[in-house]
């Protein structure tokens, strides 16, 4: 999709985050797609958010809409959001094969909210 190939090469979201107070990170074994997230919480808001890391274009594209989702948001809110949010907002229709790719930044979010 078109929206995927604009978030792989200019994602807003990119980048650490100074003062972040939880983060994660987690690694695709299958493909190598590597995203790690760090957000900087304010009691139940995630206040700011960036992500890094080394993945293909549906893993980045998702990690940078991921991020702009759950900024602003309650830690609730920010738990809630879903693969099917995701692939709306990418406007993507992606293979089964590829749903893990999508999904990783997702995972990783869980992780960091978990260690809050």
């Amino acid at each position: 999709s078109g929206r995927i190939k604009e978030r792989w090469r200019r994602p807003k979201f990119r980048g650490e985050l100074a003062g972040a107070t939880v983060s994660a990170e987690d690694v695709n074994p299958l493909c190598g797609d590597r995203v790690r997230l760090a957000l900087r919480l304010e009691g139940p808001t995630v206040a700011e958010a960036r992500f890094a890391g080394d993945s293909c274009a549906i893993c980045t594209a998702s990690a940078d809409v991921l991020v702009e989702k759950i900024q602003g948001r309650t830690v609730a809110e920010a738990a809630a959001v879903t693969p099917e949010d995701l692939l709306m907002t990418l406007e993507a229709d992606i293979r089964p094969t590829r749903m893990k790719c999508l999904q990783l930044p997702l995972s990783v979010l869980k992780a960091a909210l978990r260690a809050a």
